[in-house]
């Protein structure tokens, strides 16, 4: 990642921009804790392995692999998106940033147009960058039920972005097929410690410091 003449930035949310990705694997431990510790088990998995999926997909998939239920109704899905988001929202918005992201994310933004494509349902997540104060920095922001490639589809269409000179930053396989699905470059962020989701030719990074010194440096 040398170069760093980007025509423009396409930031995950979660465990890119912020620190919350243990925020959300507690939410849903914590949400079928009550069908037991088998439950929360295979739950908590599916969901780390599918990082960058959107919530009511993993709701669905819980529903009739796990519980052996009838679908979710609109009714009952509402409801557990509802308790999911008094989990979340407020520690979310009080997570730390991931190292260098605000600054690479203030650096960016005085210079080419930055975006948010994020499995987060999409109001939640514009109310959560607001309260970071982050939505000045960023173009558009856009979540769920959109999947991630329609969401880099749109910003490259409407703000007639070359994909070659567009970069997808993300920490889960969704962000990459995203990303691949368009044609953009990838780098993919591994928080320390955790295993590598990506392929082995996908450029990963610990954080996103090293990324700020380089678009810093002359």
């Amino acid at each position: 990642m040398r170069n760093f003449d980007w025509q423009a930035i396409i930031f995950d949310f979660d465990g890119v921009v912020v620190e919350s990705g243990k925020i959300k694997t507690q939410a849903f431990a914590d949400l079928y804790r009550p069908y037991g510790e088998e439950i929360v088990a295979k739950v908590v998995q599916f969901h780390n392995q599918n990082g960058g999926m959107s919530r009511y997909h993993k709701f669905r998939h819980f529903q009739q692999h796990y519980l052996h239920k009838a679908p979710l109704t609109k009714a009952e899905e509402k409801q557990l998106d509802i308790r999911f988001s008094e989990l979340v929202v407020e520690a979310v918005i009080a997570a730390d940033p991931v190292p260098g992201a605000l600054e690479l994310i203030r650096q960016q933004a005085e210079r080419i147009p930055l975006f948010v494509a994020s499995g987060t349902p999409d109001s939640e997540l514009k109310v959560i960058v607001e309260r970071r104060g982050l939505a000045p920095y960023f173009k558009a922001v856009h979540g769920a039920p959109a999947l991630k490639k329609t969401i880099i589809a749109e910003f490259l269409s409407t703000y007639g972005l070359n994909p070659a000179s567009v970069l997808m930053i993300g920490d889960a396989i969704a962000d990459l097929e995203g990303a691949q699905a368009n044609n953009t470059a990838f780098l993919g962020r591994v928080f320390p410690g955790d295993p590598n989701p990506f392929p082995a030719h996908i450029e990963i990074v610990p954080d996103l410091r090293g990324l700020a010194d380089l678009s810093n440096s002359p």
